[in-house]
């Protein structure tokens, strides 16, 4: 009888501990990962989510993760957020709707004018070195005489203040030297509009409402991006040139002759003879 006290006792003193333990911080976000993982395991198993999805855990719960973030759904976050090179990524069109509707501001408008012909402009381009088996970065011109300068603002107006919020222009022009306009596939060429609205509402986004996007870039930022891989290659000859000319400034910097005192400045040394003073 008092074997099965003592377990009682121990059992109401584990539960008391448990429930204190739940009421905790630690506890809470354990309770939340227990649940998150039973969520996620329902949408493994589903077979309309995304390929990214299906069958792996850990990518269903960073998406729930995001969805009670942003107070989203968590099939709308799947199906919008891309994994481009590695990286995962919005699409602009998700972008676009969750500010549209945050309610924070107006719906996000789009300005755009055409500034003449984009002439020839130099640009940047990424190229495979097969001798050093390296990627390295080319200057090239583009020859856009007859390609329209098509610039684009995105602009929506803050409903608590009032104020009109505009974004970076973006143009024809600085896709090009970006290397936007001039990579292989680039949707820049066949629909410079939409590319145009896109990257002008990624801009403002990431200048007045940095939170929605959770510091992640848009699918077409990220496609977009090139990496060049370089390494400063340092002459031999020059490098012994330069310590060469290290080393003489060194031994000249020795042999410099001591500077002449002035003449009215009295002599200090000891063995200095004094200056005798004469009538002639």
């Amino acid at each position: 009888m008092e074997e099965n006290n003592q377990v009682t006792e121990l059992q109401i003193i584990q539960a008391k501990q448990a429930a204190e333990f739940a009421m905790t911080p630690v506890g809470q976000t354990v309770k939340q990962f227990e649940v998150m993982q039973r969520m996620a395991k329902m949408y493994t198993e589903s077979t309309i989510v995304p390929e990214a999805y299906k069958g792996n855990t850990g990518n269903c719960v960073i998406a729930l993760d995001m969805a009670m973030r942003m107070n989203a759904n968590p099939l709308m976050i799947m199906q919008n957020l891309y994994v481009v090179k590695g990286n995962p990524s919005w699409s602009s069109k998700f972008l676009i709707a969750t500010i549209n509707m945050s309610g924070k501001y107006t719906s996000l408008r789009y300005r755009k004018r055409t500034l003449g012909k984009v002439g020839k402009v130099k640009y940047n381009e990424t190229v495979w070195d097969a001798t050093n088996r390296r990627n390295t970065i080319v200057v090239k011109e583009f020859d856009g005489t007859d390609v329209d300068n098509i610039e684009c603002i995105a602009y929506a107006t803050e409903l608590s203040t009032k104020e009109v919020l505009e974004s970076d222009p973006i143009t024809i022009e600085m896709a090009i030297k970006e290397g936007w306009y001039t990579k292989s596939g680039s949707k820049w060429v066949t629909m410079p509009n939409l590319m145009l609205t896109y990257r002008a509402a990624a801009f403002w986004q990431r200048a007045y409402c940095p939170e929605i996007s959770m510091g992640f870039l848009t699918k077409e930022e990220v496609e977009d991006i090139q990496d060049a891989e370089y390494e400063e290659i340092i002459d031999k000859s020059a490098k012994a040139n330069k310590l060469a000319e290290i080393a003489a400034k060194a031994a000249g910097v020795e042999e410099q002759p001591k500077a002449e005192q002035p003449v009215n400045q009295p002599q200090t040394k000891a063995n200095d003879k004094p200056i005798q003073k004469t009538l002639l």
